[in-house]
């Protein structure tokens, strides 16, 4: 089939090049000249690995192009999918469908009576049957579910297609699009516009909510004098329950679980139901943050836990703190509402010389955070540190090497925000090392 992508950006990009690799003809569509030119080099904006791989081939293959015009992609495509973002808005917490609207009536104005306008954007529920009466043209709406890092692998195979669709012809056409994905016995939901709308934004809300569920038992943890890594271990053996997604830490960040499950409540309190519990959701995950900041004083002033209630900034100031990690999650160079930048930030503001390493995302730190210090490696940022933070879990930072690391730092002190360090390795290297929600390893830093 010969298909448009609408937006070009980490949702489009990928989405187009795997429908390309499903053997469609393809035309991304980007109001960005600077970007279509750049992928129509072969040039990726962002990281995702795979991706820039499966662009080459298949704009060397023919099947995959870029433009601007949206004249171009009405008489091209007979498929358009819309896949711009939905920001948070400035005004409240609702979600700014001000380039879904945009996207929708540029490619409407433009588009054959016979083309089906396909949503993949994570939207308010109600859009899709508002975007549908407002142009003269059929509309489905098909969620994505990718998970930045496997999103080339998430799209290809994924564990569900959702196709929110209003006649027979509409969900012909979707099955045809995904034939090889539902050939290799993929889920296929077909559900009204509502129920598709809310696939997505339930699902991460569920997601945001296990996360917190799981910091929130951190937090008792610390104040009970248990080990929430032993907690989760025996939670996950539960098969109501599973081990996913219930490693206490840092929290989450990203362009997705934090706008949208704010949009989400938003919404339903705009269709008068309380879904206060987000509300709650949310500020167990920002309280994370808080606790790595409160950490980081207590080790830069005597160390002890009993520090906690008079922790100042003041403790940490003039401290060197080296910071593992700016992606808000690994193999991603995506730094929106990053945890490890905000820390960094916050602990720049209280008077601490802050040194970021990330493997992916240093220049678009740089560009955010330019009053920061960066190093160009893991060993570089540790140099002379005072004290170690491991904000995103990198593999290459489980790798590192604690002993050699030890003689780098000016004290081997190391606070693990991911909960995926092996503690006991780290403190027979000498270092004092913390966790949340997990008491202090047994004889830490005997070699210190």
């Amino acid at each position: 089939m010969r298909l448009t992508v609408i937006g070009t950006g980490y949702l489009g990009a990928t989405h187009a090049a795997c429908m390309a690799e499903l053997g469609h003809e393809v035309l991304g569509v980007d109001v960005d000249p600077d970007k279509v030119a750049a992928l129509a080099a072969g040039r990726l904006p962002f990281h995702e690995p795979g991706l820039g791989e499966l662009v080459r081939a298949h704009l060397a293959s023919g099947r995959l192009r870029f433009t601007t015009s949206y004249e171009e992609a009405a008489a091209f495509g007979q498929v358009h999918f819309v896949c711009v973002g939905t920001p948070q808005r400035g005004d409240s917490e609702g979600a700014d469908l001000t380039y879904v609207d945009a996207a929708f009536a540029a490619i409407a104005a433009h588009a054959s009576p016979d083309a089906l306008l396909v949503g993949k954007s994570t939207v308010p529920v109600g859009t899709a049957r508002r975007l549908a009466d407002a142009h003269d043209a059929e509309v489905a709406w098909n969620p994505e579910f990718l998970r930045e890092g496997f999103a080339v692998a998430d799209t290809l195979r994924p564990d569900r297609l959702v196709f929110g669709v209003e006649s027979v012809r509409a969900e012909t056409i979707l099955r045809e699009v995904y034939a090889p994905v539902l050939a290799a016995e993929t889920p296929l939901v077909t559900a009204d516009f509502p129920t598709a709308e809310l696939v997505k934004t339930a699902a991460n809300a569920f997601l945001a909510t296990k996360i917190s569920f799981i910091n929130a038992m951190a937090e008792v943890c610390e104040a009970a004098g248990g080990d929430v890594s032993v907690l989760a271990e025996a939670l996950g053996h539960d098969d109501r329950i599973g081990g996913k997604f219930l490693r206490a830490g840092v929290g989450f960040g990203g362009g997705c679980l934090p706008k949208d499950i704010r949009a989400f409540a938003h919404r339903a309190e705009e269709l008068g139901v309380s879904l206060g519990f987000l509300r709650e959701v949310d500020a167990i995950n920002m309280r994370r943050r808080d606790r790595v900041v409160e950490l980081a004083r207590e080790l830069c002033g005597d160390g002890g836990t009993s520090a906690r209630a008079q922790s100042r900034a003041g403790e940490v100031l003039g401290a060197r703190i080296a910071v593992l990690g700016a992606a808000f999650k690994p193999d991603s160079d995506d730094i929106r509402d990053s945890p490890a930048l905000n820390v960094a930030a916050r602990l720049r503001l209280d008077g601490a010389d802050v040194t970021v390493y990330d493997p992916e995302a240093m220049d678009n730190a740089r560009k955010a955070y330019p009053l920061l210090g960066y190093a160009v490696s893991a060993e570089e940022a540790l140099s002379g540190a005072d004290l170690v933070l491991h904000l995103t879990e990198w593999p290459q930072f489980r790798e590192l090497d604690p002993g050699r690391l030890a003689s780098l730092v000016s004290r081997p002190r190391i606070v693990d925000g991911r909960g995926v360090l092996d503690a006991d390795r780290w403190t027979a290297a000498g270092w004092q090392f913390r966790a949340l929600g997990r008491p202090a390893p047994a004889g830490e830093g005997r070699r210190a």
